[in-house]
């Protein structure tokens, strides 16, 4: 009687581990074609099984996690190989457009006589000669702040002195462009740890930006807890504008030889340093925040570019 019973129950134990087997499998099953499916189209669609089995949905959700890193990977490819064609495109026409302007200039310089019409025509070759040589130099300093992510050391870098020593170099620039800039700085030294040389590339180039944009103002405004502002009036930028003042290639049009890389450039290098640089544009005035974490924080600094 006692063995009847033991293998009624041995039975049953196969039975429920049969049953556990085959409902493994069909779980396999569901997720071996429904990944098949999800690799063979490009769809957002994650898998699903009809299992219970704790191990299999386990799985199933693993699976799911690496789906949506692959398409968070896909947009990333899609959004580079766009950004890539509109990078083209608007470099063929930024080099194509003084160049033809210099190649239909020396044609007139060789047809003309009159020393006047001469020395117009080599003055206007110069000027698009410049806007060549400006592309060339902001194209090689954007390439080599792109392409090489290691190599630079971060070191204490006081804000306060950076700044200064930045506005010392555009002081005749700014002068130039009769812009006399309010400048608020604490007494307190403010430290980052940052690449000094990339800093002072981000800062100048901010600087450039309000050269061409502003209306004869500036204001700069380093706050006690690290934050670097920016503000002038900028009647030639409207809020769509201000949107893409980041963009690579991106220029207004009222910019005279912009090659809409300076801001690009300083977004580049503030994020690879951790740091973080906004533009808002608020009643005619634009404003440019740059900041970066405080030591001890535990945002995570890249290597800088």
């Amino acid at each position: 009687m006692e063995s009847n019973i033991l293998m009624a129950i041995l039975i049953l134990i196969i039975l429920l581990l049969w049953l556990k087997i085959r409902l493994m499998q069909k779980g396999a099953e569901e997720i071996s074609s429904g990944l098949a499916q999800k690799l063979a189209c490009d769809t957002n669609t994650l898998l699903t099984i009809s299992s219970t089995d704790r191990h299999m949905r386990k799985l199933a959700e693993s699976i799911n996690c690496q789906l949506r890193e692959l398409r968070r990977q896909r947009l990333r490819y899609q959004q580079g190989n766009l950004e890539i064609t509109e990078t083209i495109t608007n470099l063929s026409h930024d080099l194509r457009t003084p160049l033809t302007a210099i190649c239909g200039y020396l044609d007139l310089l060789e047809k003309t006589t009159s020393s006047g019409e001469t020395s117009r025509y080599v003055q206007i070759i110069k000027s698009r000669t410049e806007v060549l040589k400006q592309l060339s130099e902001e194209l090689f300093c954007y390439f080599c702040a792109t392409s090489e992510i290691s190599g630079l050391s971060y070191e204490p870098v006081v804000l306060n002195g950076a700044l200064e020593e930045v506005l010392s170099a555009y002081y005749a620039a700014l002068k130039n462009r009769q812009i006399a800039p309010t400048v608020q700085i604490p007494q307190t030294k403010i430290t980052r740890s940052l690449n000094k040389n990339a800093l002072s590339r981000i800062l100048g180039n901010i600087i450039g930006n309000a050269l061409k944009y502003s209306d004869g103002d500036l204001t700069i405004t380093l706050s006690d807890d690290g934050q670097i502002t920016f503000s002038n009036h900028a009647s030639k930028l409207n809020d769509l504008q201000v949107m893409r003042l980041f963009d690579r290639f991106y220029t207004v049009e009222t910019a005279a030889r912009s090659t809409g890389l300076g801001l690009s450039i300083a977004k580049e290098l503030t994020e690879q340093m951790g740091g973080a640089i906004t533009a808002r544009y608020d009643e005619g005035i634009l404003h440019i925040a740059l900041s970066f974490p405080a030591p001890g924080s535990s945002h995570r600094q890249n290597s800088v570019i």
